[in-house]
């Protein structure tokens, strides 16, 4: 099963390149030319879509790969059965129900009836310097990276509470993406995978990620604005 490639992916020792395709902004020449630069997956959704197109859009990504494919939903409207899993997340860092759970009563069914293989993982919100559109959607403020013990304190709750990963998100498009710093500390407190997100947009940027320990880094919104970037990034995953 390609999901449990990218459990692999995510758990080796190795780090890992996520490429996080907008459904809104999908650009098919990406797809095949991140997989010839250390492309692990891809991941597919957003915080808000304008166009019901995600089943399309995977369809026509797996006509250009074989990497996996799994879901980065919103919500539960960007579930796909041609999806080769979904990453199950809980917005930890905020405090609106909705995205803690009642979005979840509304996808399980869901999942269970299109037999979605799937990784639950504490999504934690940290601030990027810009507003982000997860903070719009979700009427939830993010953590401030400035307060590192109450970002580390709630990576550790969410492995209590028994998710398998923790993703790291400043936030698309955002200035300042997680520090290096907080995520040593996080990976010094959790055994579970770290998946950081946001801001991202050098290889510099990224191995700085990944000698502080990342597993997964996932780019999206530069690449968005220049698909070349790949061959730089993808350098830090040789």
């Amino acid at each position: 099963m390609k999901f449990n490639t990218f459990i692999k992916a995510l758990s080796s020792s190795k780090p890992a390149l996520a490429v996080l395709i907008d459904p809104d902004k999908y650009n098919p020449d990406l797809i095949a030319l991140a997989a010839k630069h250390n492309t692990s997956c891809f991941l597919v959704g957003g915080s808000e879509l304008k166009s019901n197109t995600i089943s399309k859009v995977i369809t026509s990504m797996k006509e250009h790969t074989t990497l996996p494919v799994i879901l980065f939903p919103g919500d539960e409207t960007q579930l796909s059965k041609n999806a080769d899993g979904l990453l199950l997340l809980s917005l930890l860092s905020g405090r609106n129900p909705e995205y803690l759970i009642e979005k979840h009563l509304r996808a399980a069914p869901i999942i269970k009836k299109m037999n979605l293989s799937f990784l639950p993982t504490a999504y934690l919100l940290i601030g990027g310097g810009a507003v982000s559109t997860t903070q719009k959607v979700t009427k939830t403020l993010p953590l401030d990276p400035a307060d590192a013990s109450k970002i580390i304190i709630t990576s550790l709750a969410g492995e209590q509470l028994g998710f398998k990963a923790i993703y790291l998100e400043a936030g698309s498009g955002a200035t300042n993406n997680v520090a290096p710093a907080l995520v040593k500390k996080i990976k010094q407190t959790v055994s579970i995978p770290v998946i950081v997100g946001g801001g991202i947009d050098s290889s510099r940027k990224a191995t700085a990620l990944i000698n502080a320990g990342a597993n997964m880094i996932v780019v999206g919104n530069a690449l968005e604005k220049n698909i070349h970037l790949i061959k730089e990034i993808g350098t830090a995953f040789k």
